[in-house]
């Protein structure tokens, strides 16, 4: 379906009327009801009047955002449908907002909601059709996690741009608002008004599995004054902020996907460490914050969740930070949160705790009975779950939704991944690659001496699906640049047959590119390197996660080093103009790099880079 009317003249004229007469906003002929702005006192009368029309069952609808396979609201492909009724009992997203009324729902790759932003606008305005049909006429939040970097689930053609810790390596908070703006504004184009970004995590451990270069580095204050400039750039685009994951997950070595962490940081620690960037984003005027499936017993001594703690969402998050927009859960399907309680259990207690919105639980039935009978039978008072209410339709007011919820495919097509978007994620990668080692100024790579490569190393699977292979996304820029370069898979974990292949096709090259991934003392990528350098071919390294990959490849005998931050394609190819010269290598490390035989010691710290021909020290 093709919309070519502007957005206003979408919302027909009886949604319009029903939502008017929802919310007590007259409806102006012709158009929209008339926008609401700001949290006044008329607006919060306007909105109470509202909620207090609804049923308990839409009250406790509106709380929740969950999952829904399929890229039509109304029209999903069979397989989805199946899902959908597998794990939903619905037929699709139609069907899951007038059974559940939900009040958001959240958009995912693997979930088939993201094909093409076309096809991503349409979704957007048969959710927000089938939300304004309801018994009371409601716009949806629709949002996802587009961090960009590793995280991101809107892919080309839309903008993809430099993640946080890459933003952290530029360390220019102009790049970090730019980016935002960008990202925002192609989201709200495509009618995804709530991104969970940024991170607000200060990542101190190397070996955090689930953060790492999600976070804009290791220094606090240096964190904190890039999420409010992306803050600031999201929320300038209109759509909504989410600053995650508080009370902060940057010192873990377990994943809240698959265990409870523990952090163990001291009451002074946490707020020298962990709040600056959560102080930072309230003070930018985040629109939400996300909680953490984390247990930190200096906050909370009862060892409960952070998402499930009064203490710490209510004691500290609202209290001490002044915090009163909206407070949404990590994913309530993670083994993190559901380590102590059951499925029935964490929804209620979330609520309890200070939540608003209850993000994807696993079994949505289960999660919406055991809210409603927990407020019928009093656990939850009807006023608790209005207090939330009040501040998600607050949040859809600002954003617009009762004003126009639509977008159109026009928005689409002038807004993402537009020439002017492009051009500038180039700019903000090109000012992030960072050099960390340059043995006899082997770069820039001249076409003259150095033109003919291969590019070997790992692969993993693009972030948004759309971008990729590395190896190949590489190779390809240095055509491009006028080089003449081979591509060549060798995996994460490289055999041995696979590594001999790699040293076989080394054979006549001027030099070799290894696409690294975090790479261990014990990794078979560490073989390849060294096997790479016997042959007398120079050999550069690009970390193409992590950073502190050069700590594991001491002794392997490459000559140049540099770090991207991520396998995206605007990444990689940025790395590549470095490498050819066509760029300097601005970026600086924004966390420490620790020598492998000694944890203790800092082989390269904060703020280490190369540029050619001169070492940049590190920032004051």
């Amino acid at each position: 379906m093709h919309y070519r009317t502007s957005r206003r003249t979408l919302l027909t004229a009886t949604a319009a009327t029903a939502a008017a007469a929802a919310t007590g906003v007259a409806a102006l002929p012709g158009t929209a009801q008339a926008a609401v702005s700001g949290t006044s006192t008329s607006t919060d009368s306007r909105l109470k009047r509202l909620i207090a029309r609804m049923s308990l069952e839409e009250k406790v609808g509106q709380l929740f955002v969950m999952r829904v396979y399929g890229h039509s609201a109304t029209d999903p492909d069979q397989a989805d449908v199946d899902a959908n009724l597998a794990e939903i009992g619905v037929r699709d997203a139609a069907e899951l907002i007038s059974t559940y009324h939900v009040g958001g729902i959240i958009y995912f790759a693997w979930a088939h909601n993201t094909r093409d932003p076309h096809q991503i606008a349409d979704l957007s305005n048969g959710i927000q059709r089938a939300g304004l049909a309801g018994p009371t006429p409601l716009p949806l939040l629709v949002s996802t996690d587009q961090e960009h970097g590793i995280v991101c689930r809107v892919g080309e053609p839309a903008t993809l741009l430099p993640g946080a810790m890459a933003l952290g390596a530029g360390g220019s908070r102009t790049d970090a608002r730019t980016a935002g703006r960008i990202a925002g504004a192609e989201l709200a184009a495509l009618g995804i008004n709530q991104n969970y970004a940024p991170d607000a995590d200060v990542n101190v451990n190397p070996a955090n599995p689930v953060i790492g270069v999600r976070s804009f580095g290791s220094d606090p204050e240096s964190v904190a004054g890039l999420v409010a400039a992306q803050v600031k750039g999201y929320q300038s685009a209109g759509i909504a902020s989410t600053a995650k994951h508080f009370p902060g997950h940057g010192d873990t070595s377990t994943d809240s996907h698959t265990g409870l962490p523990v952090i163990h940081h001291t009451r002074e620690q946490w707020a020298e460490l962990d709040a600056p960037p959560f102080r930072a984003a309230v003070a930018a005027g985040i629109d939400s914050i996300m909680t953490a499936h984390i247990v930190v017993p200096a906050l909370d001594p009862s060892e409960d969740p952070a998402t499930l703690s009064r203490p710490i969402l209510t004691g500290i998050l609202r209290e001490e930070l002044g915090y009163d927009g909206v407070v949404v859960t990590d994913a309530l399907g993670m083994e993190g949160v559901r380590t102590k309680y059951g499925d029935e259990r964490v929804p209620v207690l979330a609520l309890l705790a200070g939540v608003d919105q209850l993000l994807n639980p696993p079994d949505l039935g289960v999660a919406w009975n055991a809210v409603l009978n927990a407020v019928k039978s009093g656990e939850i008072s009807e006023a608790r779950v209005e207090e939330s209410i009040l501040r998600i339709l607050r949040l859809k007011t600002k954003l617009g939704l009762f004003r126009d919820p639509y977008v159109t495919h026009r928005g689409v097509d002038r807004t993402v991944g537009i020439r002017s978007h492009l051009a500038a994620a180039d700019r903000i990668a090109e000012r992030t690659t960072t050099l960390l080692a340059n043995t006899g100024s082997l770069l820039p790579l001249s076409r003259r001496s150095h033109k003919n490569l291969l590019v070997v190393g790992a692969d993993p699977a693009s972030p948004s699906g759309t971008t990729g292979p590395p190896t190949t996304t590489i190779a390809g820029a240095f055509e491009e640049l006028g080089y003449a370069a081979t591509a060549l898979s060798t995996g994460t974990a490289p055999s041995a047959a696979k590594i001999a292949e790699a040293v076989a096709a080394a054979e006549g090259k001027d030099a070799v590119i290894v696409g690294t991934y975090n790479v261990t003392a014990t990794s078979s990528q560490r073989t390849l390197v060294s096997a790479l350098s016997a042959t007398g071919v120079p050999v550069v390294t690009l970390a193409i996660r992590n950073p502190y990959d050069i700590a594991h490849l001491a002794g392997t005998g490459h000559a140049a080093s540099l770090a991207s931050y991520s396998w995206t394609d605007v990444e990689l190819r940025a790395a590549a103009r470095v490498i050819a010269g066509r760029a300097r290598p601005e970026g600086r490390l924004p966390v420490p790099v620790q020598r492998a035989d000694a944890p203790t010691q800092a082989l390269y710290p904060v703020g280490y880079g190369l540029s050619y021909g001169s070492y940049a020290p590190p920032s004051p």
